[in-house]
């Protein structure tokens, strides 16, 4: 079961068994012995290989719920309390829940994040409770909803306009909000660094 999960999880994210190997570590063979069933990592390989692959260890084990024989595995992306300047996003530890999406998702080497909305500056189009999904992107396209740090603090969550001389940052709630301008200068110095383009909200019902 671990074998058949562990090649099905890797072939869907496209990575051969030397580029698994490569990123666990060990040697192509291991992960070859590993997929028919000829030997069996520690439980600790488990958890790092479930995190490389972007599934839990509960699937890989066969233990999930709601994973039958011969469906896809899925791909839990993190929903982060807050983003510190200067961490890498797989590195930080601030996660308040995950949300799944397809795993082909990550085809091309594309990885995600997700964070939940606070208060109303992006309202009605995103609303305080929601989760956005990001793309993790260190640039964007004009008009773009994205995910921003500025001056080291933690990300703001706004659209971003592109002019010649600078960015706007432009809340969808601006008759309560104002845009703030940043020069190319700011931008480099401060600095105003993109890190990821809104993809996906996921709304829960509220009842009552």
């Amino acid at each position: 079961m671990f074998g058949d999960n562990l090649k099905k999880a890797r072939t869907s994210r496209q990575l051969s068994q030397a580029a698994l190997a490569r990123m666990l570590s060990v040697s192509q063979q291991t992960v070859g012995s590993w997929e028919v069933s000829r030997a069996s990592p520690t439980p600790e390989t488990i958890v790092q290989i479930a995190k490389v692959l972007g599934v839990s260890a509960n699937f890989l084990l066969g233990t999930a719920p709601g994973f039958a024989q011969g469906q896809n595995p899925v791909l839990r992306i993190p929903v982060l309390g807050h983003i510190p300047a200067g961490i890498p996003i797989e590195a930080i530890e601030d996660v308040l829940d995950y949300e799944e999406a397809p795993l082909d998702w990550t085809a091309g080497g594309r990885e995600y994040f997700a964070l939940k909305i606070k208060g109303d500056s992006m309202s009605p189009e995103y609303l305080d409770g929601d989760v956005v999904i990001f793309l993790v992107a260190q640039d964007c396209e004009s008009g773009n909803d994205c995910a921003v740090i500025i001056n080291g603090d933690d990300a703001t969550f706004k659209k971003v306009i592109k002019h010649m001389d600078g960015i706007v940052l432009q809340p969808i709630n601006s008759g309560s909000y104002n845009p703030a301008f940043y020069s190319n200068a700011e931008i480099s110095h401060l600095p105003v660094r993109i890190i990821g383009i809104a993809e996906e909200i996921r709304r829960k019902l509220k009842k009552g």
